[in-house]
Order: structure tokens, then C-alpha cells, then sequence
């Protein structure tokens, strides 16, 4: 990347782009589609399985991360939540997680190179579909379906597949559970270290999942901070789960709390009765125009349910704004 992220980011807040699976969901694919002709004698079902999309169906990833880019986002994420043998396994298709994730990058340089602007490629890294503090068996809570080991070989396995896609910065995001973040930090800082090459900037996005400001595995927003910090991360930050009005509190304390840069993605409002998100774009970025307004983000985009026409009114509202100074902060206890 010609432009450092650090350079930018100490001048304006940059935009994040918007919510994935909400734009695919608009193509109302079918199961041939998600196939394609490699995939068309595969034995499980596939449709779902939108990872798979970046080697079936380029051109729609390509194009959604084009919208996303034309709508103002400095920062795209690849499509890769799922892109671990770990997930893959729900469609016996572990063997592909290094190819979906070299595809994955290669649909968002792709699309950067149509934009014809300047941006980063975020390697996506999601939380996993298996969980290391939490038992799955409500009679066994000393039962975990997945070892830290595991997890950790299975996240050097996607990393390796961003880094060699050419990926700008690797994004550990909806951490719902702290110890699977610590399993791909960890992967990463291996990862960089062992192949003797310079690390990419990570950013880390935290959940918080209800009213109690707590993540899943029960830490507060300030614990979550504290146990993530020795990652050094270029950003610290929240997404999903929850819409901008529950979240601004929590960015809010973040904000006051976070030597590094903070990001925000929050979803398009809280799901109606029917799991789809009603609220609008200028909803949306009305309520983000109060967080950077009061200084709280250097980062800022949508999750789930926004769209592209979210990320242009977001951006419009926050370029008025100065990003948020990094604070000095007291490193002793």
C-alpha cells in the first residue's frame, strides 16, 4: 500500500465499509449459483455459504466491494468470516479455507483497482462457529468442542492465505469470545514472526451482545480492552450486535480508554420481528454524527443491514469532524 494507514488516520476519520451478506442477499441467489460449474457434484448443500461466492461468483463480490468504495469507504473487508477449516467444515469444505481467502483479496484489490482511489484491504478474520470459553454441552460446562491449538492452527491457515492474497491489514472482528481473538492474534504474531516478514496492522472489533455491556464470554468492555492490548493493534473497536444508539454509550467509554486508534460498525438498528433492519440511512448517520462530533472515532462504517447508501451518508456526516486525538495515557498500574 502506497499510503500508510497511520499517516491518514492522523488526519481524518476513515470509513469502513457496510454490511456483506445483506448486499448478496439482493442477487437472491440460488444453490446452482453457489455452485457454479466446480462446485455443481458437491455433496452437501452450499447455498449460504457466502465465502464460497469469491471463487464461484467474483464478479458479485468484486461489485459489491465497488459499491461500498464509490459510496466513500477508505477501508474494505474481504469476504472471508467464514473462511476457516474450522467453518468450512459446516460444507465439508475445509480443504478450500487457503483458496477462499486468496480469492477474497483478490475480489477487493480488484475492485480498489476500478475505484481508482486509494484504500486498504481489511483480511477478515471471524470469530468462528466454535467457541474456547464456553462449553456446547449445558450438562458438561467443562466441555469444549475445540482446543486453542485448534483454533490457532486454523487461523494461521487463513492468515497465511490473506497475507499471500496481498491483504493491507488483517481485521479480527465480532469477537464474542475473547480467547478465540487471543488464538488469531496469536496465529498472527507466529505467523509474521516465523516467515520473517513485517507485520500487517491489525484491528480488533469486539461484541458486545446485550444491555449488560458485557461480551459473551462475560467481560466488560474494559476487561475485553485490557486482555487485547498486548496485541499493540492499530485500532480497537466495537461492531454488530448492537445499533448505534446501544452502542454509543460503550464507544463512549471505549473512546476514553484505548491508547490505539477506535472503530466503530455498528448494525442498522436493532432486527424487527422478522430479523431484517428498518432503519434508514440518514438514521443511521445522524446518530454517528453525535459520536464524531464529540470526538469518540477514528474509524466508522456499518454491519448488518447496512448498505452502501448507509456508508455514503455516514461519510458525508462525519468528514465535517477532526477524528479523535490519541490520548496519553498513564502504561503502569
Amino acid at each position: 500500500m502506497a499510503t500508510d494507514i497511520r499517516t491518514e488516520l492522523a488526519k481524518r476519520i476513515l470509513i469502513i465499509d457496510g454490511a456483506m451478506g445483506t448486499m448478496i442477499q439482493r442477487y437472491k441467489l440460488e444453490e446452482a449459483d453457489y455452485r457454479g460449474e466446480r462446485f455443481k457434484d458437491w455433496h452437501t448443500d452450499v447455498k449460504g455459504n457466502n465465502d464460497l461466492l469469491s471463487i464461484t461468483k467474483p464478479e458479485i463480490i468484486t461489485a459489491i466491494h465497488k459499491q461500498y468504495l464509490d459510496a466513500g469507504a477508505d477501508i474494505i473487508e474481504t469476504n472471508t468470516f467464514s473462511s476457516t477449516s474450522i467453518a468450512q467444515a459446516d460444507y465439508d469444505m475445509q480443504s478450500l479455507a487457503y483458496e477462499l481467502n486468496v480469492a477474497s483479496v483478490k475480489c477487493a484489490k480488484n475492485a480498489v483497482e476500478q475505484s481508482g482511489k486509494t484504500a486498504w484491504v481489511a483480511g477478515a478474520i471471524g470469530p468462528l462457529n466454535k467457541t474456547l470459553s464456553l462449553s456446547p454441552d449445558v450438562n458438561n460446562p467443562g466441555f469444549r468442542a475445540v482446543s486453542f491449538d485448534e483454533v490457532a492452527e486454523a487461523y494461521t491457515e487463513q492468515i497465511k492465505g490473506l497475507v499471500d492474497g496481498g491483504a493491507d491489514l488483517l481485521l479480527i472482528e465480532t469477537i464474542f469470545d475473547t480467547l478465540n481473538a487471543k488464538a488469531a492474534i496469536y496465529a498472527a504474531k507466529n505467523y509474521f514472526r516465523a516467515n520473517n516478514i513485517p507485520e500487517l496492522p491489525i484491528m480488533i472489533s469486539g461484541t458486545i451482545t446485550d444491555a449488560s455491556g458485557r461480551t459473551l464470554s462475560g467481560q466488560t468492555l474494559e476487561a475485553f480492552y485490557i486482555s487485547v492490548m498486548h496485541a499493540n493493534p492499530l485500532s480497537i473497536g466495537l461492531n454488530c450486535a448492537l445499533g448505534a444508539s446501544e452502542m454509543r454509550p460503550h464507544i463512549e467509554e471505549l473512546s476514553a480508554i484505548a491508547s490505539c486508534y477506535v472503530s466503530a460498525y455498528p448494525n442498522a438498528g436493532l432486527p424487527n420481528a422478522f430479523g431484517e433492519y428498518d432503519e434508514q440511512p440518514h438514521e443511521t448517520a445522524h446518530i454517528i454524527e453525535g459520536w464524531a462530533k464529540e470526538g469518540f472515532l477514528n474509524i466508522v462504517g456499518g454491519c448488518c443491514g447496512t448498505t452502501p447508501d448507509h456508508i455514503k451518508h455516514i461519510a458525508e456526516e462525519v468528514k465535517k469532524y477532526k477524528a479523535r486525538a490519541l490520548p496519553v495515557l498513564e502504561t503502569s498500574l
